[in-house]
């Protein structure tokens, strides 16, 4: 089956994006494709694949994420962005609400966070302390700075819920082999935490964040999105940030800029950006991908991204 999509990005999280609207496939021909394309040793790669899809619940259009290994992630903030940007220019307009697998979130068209960015401003929650919900067994009903024994780590986290399940702890630096570790405990889906979760760690910077995350499904990853999200309502929460107040999340990929309510909604603003688009084949029967075309690249996106990039990792 062949499939037009564009190769695009939110904050360096990269993705193939399928408007899906006109195709009937079921969820498990979904992750066949997922895997094809966001496999790196493959013709497209990416951290998984997305899917712009029919309006539904009073929606103007929903979103799918399928993370690299098949799985479906209940959302995905960096890559809400580039399907809002899709859905927009398909139905000429510039603001939404879209359904999620699970929740909905408002998106808007913003101003650019730099010259040459194509920027959307995407809000989301409430956020969740209930991790029963998750589920994440044998720690109570929340976890707010406190040890999580099964993880083997001295480390006090704290569990937010963005929809999808998040695991954060406060660190004075990022230390990337421990960061996986605990990432990996909890990929093995244990007994108690069988959904897995998103582990981050983060690094306060004066009224910012710097964030490093071990995504479910997908592994150590320059950006996710809702885990800045996550990130930045347990800052708040636990007093390390105000609320109400403008934060710049900063990660390997780049930056957004946050904004978390008393109410836990937790705003995002960052790029939707446009790497190149083309064509593919996928055998759903054998799960590969081949025979790609590339039909043109959007250089003048990429360049700007490129100097956004530089200059947040000074």
């Amino acid at each position: 089956m062949r499939f037009d999509f564009v190769k695009c990005h939110g904050s360096g999280n990269d993705f193939p994006l399928i408007d899906a609207r006109g195709l009937d496939l079921a969820e498990a021909q979904w992750a066949v494709v997922a895997r094809a394309l966001a496999d790196r040793r493959g013709p497209v790669g990416g951290d998984g694949l997305l899917l712009l899809g029919r309006g539904t619940d009073g929606a103007a259009f929903s979103m799918a994420m399928y993370n690299s290994d098949g799985s479906q992630a209940e959302t995905c903030l960096n890559g809400l962005r580039c399907v809002a940007r899709m859905g927009f220019e398909a139905l000429g307009i510039d603001a939404a609400r879209v359904r999620l697998k699970t929740s909905f979130a408002d998106v808007v068209r913003d101003g650019e966070v730099a010259p040459g960015i194509y920027t959307v401003r995407e809000t989301a929650g409430p956020a969740g302390l209930d991790v029963a919900a998750w589920p994440l067994h044998g720690a109570g009903e929340r976890i707010v700075e406190a040890v999580v024994a099964p993880l083997g780590s001295a480390r006090a986290f704290t569990a937010v819920a963005m929809p999808n399940p998040h695991l954060v702890t406060f660190v004075d630096s990022v230390d990337e082999a421990e960061l996986v570790a605990i990432g990996e405990a909890c990929e093995a889906a244990p007994d108690w935490l069988p959904n897995r979760a998103n582990v981050s760690f983060a690094e306060v910077r004066g009224d910012d964040l710097f964030v490093r995350t071990f995504e479910r499904g997908v592994g150590l990853t320059d950006s996710c999105g809702s885990a800045m999200a996550a990130s930045s309502f347990a800052a708040c929460l636990t007093g390390r940030l105000a609320y109400d107040a403008p934060i710049t999340v900063f990660n390997k990929g780049g930056l957004v800029r946050a904004r978390v309510s008393q109410d836990a909604m937790v705003s995002l603003s960052g790029n939707a950006t446009w790497e190149w688009h083309g064509s593919v084949a996928v055998d759903l029967e054998t799960g590969m991908a081949g025979d790609l075309i590339v039909a043109a690249h959007a250089d003048a996106e990429i360049a700007a991204w490129a100097r956004l990039a530089e200059a947040a990792s000074r």
